[in-house]
């Protein structure tokens, strides 16, 4: 797409020490990301083959690569997935970070979470504040990293004003505050979308200028 883009992590993510319940006590597993995979360790085995809900593609692929059978991929965030959760499937084991979204649980539901990964905030490093010194377009994908990077900026005393925002969601647009040059939403919570949106949000725009 021709776009100079660059990437800075805003979080570490660590394994939490977890302890996995008993497989015959659940029904389906519940994945609002790939990290809860990634950092799950050797209990996941116990659950290979079982059914899982993802919240996105990403999450569906290394689900599978566990070998949980993916059911239903979502693409609007993890409530709507809840909203199509099979009759037969009514106790779920949320494997989830330390910080997430609370959930609205329908009453025919169960959940059991258990944390098996946190994300932990990191500065922004000297690299990217120099880049930031500039107008620059900045892709977000989690309401977390938005706080996280508006915080920074202002600890750092980067003017917002020189910064377009392009975000995954209203969620995220929301949490990043007030005061960027533009923010921006994405037609779909996806990588597709939201790099059309910075595409658009180019128009115009000289980063650097």
């Amino acid at each position: 797409m021709s776009l100079d883009a660059r990437a800075f992590p805003l979080f570490a993510v660590r394994p939490l020490d977890w302890q996995p319940v008993a497989r015959e006590t659940i029904d389906a597993l519940l994945l609002g990301s790939a990290n809860a995979l990634r950092h799950g360790g050797a209990a996941l085995e116990r659950y290979r083959g079982l059914p899982a809900y993802a919240v996105g593609e990403r999450t569906a692929e290394a689900a599978r690569e566990a070998g949980l059978d993916v059911i239903l991929t979502g693409s609007g965030g993890l409530q709507g997935v809840l909203g199509r959760i099979d009759p037969a499937h009514r106790r779920l084991l949320r494997l989830a970070g330390r910080e997430r979204i609370v959930l609205d649980l329908p009453p025919s539901l169960s959940i059991t979470t258990r944390e098996v990964y946190a994300s932990e905030a990191l500065p922004l490093s000297d690299r990217l504040k120099a880049l930031l010194a500039k107008p620059a377009i900045v892709l977000l994908h989690s309401g977390e990293a938005a706080a996280h990077f508006a915080g920074a900026c202002a600890e750092a005393g980067i003017n917002r004003a020189a910064i377009r925002l392009a975000a995954l969601g209203p969620r995220i647009a929301e949490a990043a505050g007030f005061g960027w040059a533009a923010i921006a939403i994405a037609t779909e919570p996806n990588d597709a979308a939201l790099l059309a949106l910075a595409r658009d949000l180019c128009q115009g725009f000289t980063p650097g200028s």
